[in-house]
């Protein structure tokens, strides 16, 4: 295990940093709890988190900002000064989004992702100060606090990919499930009566069975967000609603209503056949050669038509 590796695993096992994590997470939480500010900062209407986006930006300006004052001479400072302006001020969207994620994480994650959040707060106080350094002409003390800065967003970008690429945290969690191709069947239509929710093995896949109004609807019983069971959400209005950070998910489509989901969940084509209900991925849904593979049996069931004499 590598130096860099070792010293995050302390960190996650660094128990002390719940004192502090706690607290503010429940903060956060109160603060983005309204819908259209929890689908604001998680993303939702995009298709995926809005905090990794944003960090492109204060960490690209910035980078370009150090190599200016490293190399760029007295032509190149205009730039690095409008280079350091930009990444203070991407810096202030791009910590609200992560704040708004880092509060749906527990545990390890959230430990990581505290002094993740710690660091970008030192980088951008840093950068704030270098700016506050240039404006009064003092290009020695601007660039020793930006070069300090910089090294401080490194370390932090680190973190970020440690949570992002390690840990998993914000990814979606239906990406690699695929559900059958064909129908099959998951359970007898007698077991599900109006009103009423069933977990299924759809073809290894759990999927999340409700019936209303007459119909079935069938979405992945895993919650795209962070992976809580949907089977154990509440139900209403044609809608699921996660029980452990509260996306809400349409039975018609799979849509989101409200985040911190970001990826619309897995939906499935249902019917009954023989008193059992069946479902399958939606032919719009899979891959082109399945589509084909489908179409090549249907021809092969139609009959063969002669013309006439």
């Amino acid at each position: 295990m590598s130096m860099p590796h070792r010293a995050v695993r302390r960190v996650e096992k660094a128990e002390t940093l719940d004192r502090i994590a706690k607290p503010v997470s429940s903060m956060v939480k109160r603060v983005v709890r309204p819908r259209r500010v929890r689908n604001l900062f998680s993303g939702t209407n995009l298709g995926h988190p809005l905090h990794p986006m944003l960090t492109d930006v204060p960490i690209g300006a910035w980078t370009m900002a150090g190599l200016l004052d490293a190399v760029g001479g007295r032509e190149g400072e205009p730039a690095a000064d409008l280079l350091v302006t930009t990444g203070v001020v991407a810096a202030v969207p791009t910590a609200v989004t992560g704040m708004n994620d880092w509060s749906d994480t527990l545990g390890s994650e959230r430990r990581v992702g505290l002094v993740h959040a710690t660091a970008n707060t030192a980088a951008l106080t840093l950068y704030a100060a270098s700016l506050a350094a240039r404006s009064r002409g003092d290009r020695r003390k601007g660039k020793a606090l930006g070069f300090a800065g910089l090294g401080v967003m490194v370390v932090s970008a680190y973190l970020g990919g440690h949570l992002t690429f390690v840990k998993g945290v914000n990814v979606n969690r239906t990406a690699w499930q695929r559900g059958p191709d064909e129908w099959t069947p998951v359970l007898a239509a007698a077991e599900l009566a109006e009103g009423e929710h069933r977990t299924a093995d759809a073809d290894g896949v759990r999927v999340l069975l409700h019936r209303t109004d007459g119909k079935v609807h069938a979405l992945a019983a895993t919650c795209s967000h962070m992976g809580g069971p949907l089977g154990g959400g509440t139900f209403d209005d044609g809608c699921v609603t996660c029980p452990w950070h509260g996306s809400t998910f349409r039975f018609a489509d799979g849509g989101i209503v409200r985040g911190p989901a970001s990826t619309p969940q897995p939906c499935y084509e249902t019917r009954i056949q023989g008193g059992r209900i069946e479902v399958r991925v939606p032919p719009a849904a899979a891959p082109a050669d399945v589509v084909e593979d489908r179409a090549h049996r249907m021809r092969r069931r139609l009959p063969t038509r002669t013309p006439a004499s």
